[in-house]
């Protein structure tokens, strides 16, 4: 079915949305095809960056990527990358759907608050932008 799938990893609640993610995946990537898994790390506002150590954000870092390993154990695609990134997660998902030249997004969404009528959910925002399929789970 598709070639190339990107999903974006949130790591809340233990990754299990994440891994409902995965399963679904699996049965969606073709043989021989590939996934991504990518995860947005927010920015450190420069306000803050001064006061937090380095050690302390590298440290943060390799926790994320031994938890994206964890979870890219559980792909059974041909081809794993994990992708890492920092800013604006649908700015991110999007550039990482791009760079590997995905044919399909996954992403989970929460259920929809007022905030999220006015400014939108990362959820929402990237089915709005994207060029790509797209399918959000909850």
């Amino acid at each position: 079915m598709y070639k190339s799938i990107v999903i974006a990893v949130a790591l809340f609640n233990k990754g299990a949305t994440s891994r409902t993610l995965i399963e679904k995946a699996n049965k969606l990537i073709d043989q021989g095809g590939s996934i991504t898994l990518v995860h947005v790390l927010d920015e450190v506002p420069t306000y803050l960056s001064a006061a937090v150590a380095r050690e302390q954000l590298m440290a943060h870092r390799k926790a994320i990527r031994e938890q994206l390993e964890a979870l890219a154990s559980r792909v059974k695609a041909k081809n794993v990358d994990i992708d890492i990134r920092g800013g604006r997660p649908s700015e991110n998902i999007l550039a990482s759907a791009r760079d590997c030249n995905a044919d399909l997004i996954m992403i989970t969404s929460h259920k929809p608050g007022m905030s999220d009528y006015f400014i939108g959910s990362t959820a929402a925002r990237v089915v709005r932008h994207s060029e790509i399929s797209v399918l959000v789970t909850r």
